[in-house]
C-alpha cells in the first residue's frame, strides 16, 4: 500500500512539475504586467474613457469602451466603483455595459498569462471577450432605452490602495497583492491539472469535449459556472484539457462563462443590477458563450 501511494505521488509530482515549469513564467509576467498597468496606466485608461463622452460616435462607442475594459487591470469590485463614477459624469449606459462586461472577462495580466495556451487560444480569448463587451453594450442600448440598467447607488466605493508616493514601491506593493490574490489558485489549478492528466483517460476527455462538438460546448459552458474561481487557476486546467482533446469552441465557452459567473463577480453584479436585470445578464452570458463556442468549432471544422 505504501509503495502504491509513493508511486502515485511520483506520477503526480511529475505532471505537476512539468506544468509548473511551463507556465510559471507566464503567471509571474502576467501579474507584473497587471501591476504596471495599474500603477502607471489605470488613471490614463479611465480618463480616456471619460473624454469619449464629448465625442459624437454614439452607439459605436461600445467598441472603444470594450477595448478599454480589457485594458483596465481592475477586478469586478474595482471596476464597478469606476463605472459608477462614469455614470455620475453622464456616460451612456451602453458604453458602461461594454466596459464592465469586457473588464469582467479579461484584463492585461490574464491576457498575457493566456499566452501559455498557445497563439490560437490567446487570439480567440481576446476576440470573444471584446465581442462580448460590444454585444453587451448593444443589448443594453436596444432593450433598456427607457429605464436605467444599473443601480450604482447601492454599491460602496472602494478606497484606492495604490497611493505610495514612491512609484517603484507602489508597483511592488501592487505586484505583491496580485501574487497573494492569485498564488493559491495558481497552485490549485496545477494540482487539479495533474490529477486530470493522471486519472482521467485522454480518450474519454477527447470524446466529451472534442469529438462531440455541440454537447462538449454545452458541458464546457456549464462547468465554467462552478469551477471558475480565478483566472490564474484555470490556465493550467485549460492547458491540460486542450492537450487532451478539448475543442477550441468548448475552451471559448469556458473562458466566457467562467469569469462572467465567478461567484464574487456575481455578488457585485447582483447589487448593481437588481433581480430582473441580473437574470437578463445570466441569459446573455450563457447564450453568448454557447453561440461563440459553436461558431468557433464550426470555423475550425471547415477551416
Amino acid at each position: 500500500m505504501v509503495e502504491i501511494i509513493q508511486r502515485e505521488f511520483i506520477y503526480l509530482w511529475y505532471y505537476f512539475d512539468i506544468q509548473f515549469r511551463q507556465i510559471f513564467g507566464y503567471w509571474v509576467l502576467g501579474m507584473a504586467l497587471g501591476s504596471l498597468v495599474s500603477v502607471f496606466g489605470k488613471e490614463k485608461i479611465h480618463t480616456l474613457f471619460v473624454k469619449m463622452r464629448n465625442t459624437k460616435i454614439g452607439a459605436f462607442g461600445v467598441v472603444p469602451a470594450s477595448l478599454l475594459g480589457i485594458a483596465s487591470p481592475l477586478c469586478m469590485y474595482g471596476t464597478i466603483p469606476i463605472a459608477a463614477s462614469f455614470a455620475e459624469k453622464g456616460m451612456a449606459e451602453d458604453w458602461i455595459a461594454a466596459f464592465c462586461m469586457s473588464s469582467v472577462l479579461l484584463n492585461p495580466q490574464l491576457l498575457f498569462y493566456s499566452a501559455a495556451l498557445g497563439p490560437s487560444a490567446l487570439v480567440i480569448r481576446f476576440v470573444i471577450c471584446f465581442l462580448c463587451g460590444v454585444a453587451a453594450g448593444i443589448c443594453v442600448k436596444l432593450f433598456f432605452k427607457r429605464k436605467p440598467f444599473f443601480r450604482f447607488t447601492k454599491f460602496e466605493h472602494m478606497t484606492n490602495r495604490d497611493t505610495d508616493p514612491n512609484l517603484f514601491l507602489r508597483f511592488l506593493k501592487n505586484f505583491g497583492r496580485n501574487i497573494k490574490a492569485t498564488g493559491l489558485y495558481f497552485i490549485i489549478g496545477i494540482v487539479l491539472s495533474a490529477l486530470f492528466q493522471r486519472y482521467v483517460p485522454q480518450e474519454a476527455f477527447g470524446t466529451l469535449f472534442g469529438n462531440n462538438k455541440g454537447f462538449g460546448v454545452l458541458m464546457a459552458a456549464t462547468i465554467g459556472v462552478p469551477l471558475y474561481v480565478c483566472g490564474g487557476g484555470t490556465i493550467p486546467l485549460l492547458q491540460s484539457w486542450l492537450l487532451n482533446g478539448m475543442s477550441m469552441g468548448s475552451t471559448a465557452s469556458f473562458m466566457i462563462t467562467g469569469p462572467a459567473t465567478k461567484i464574487t463577480n456575481l455578488g457585485a453584479l447582483k447589487i448593481v443590477l437588481g433581480v430582473k436585470h441580473f437574470a437578463f445578464y445570466w441569459v446573455f452570458v450563457i447564450t453568448f458563450a454557447l453561440s461563440c463556442g459553436l461558431a468557433i468549432d464550426y470555423i475550425f471544422r471547415i477551416g
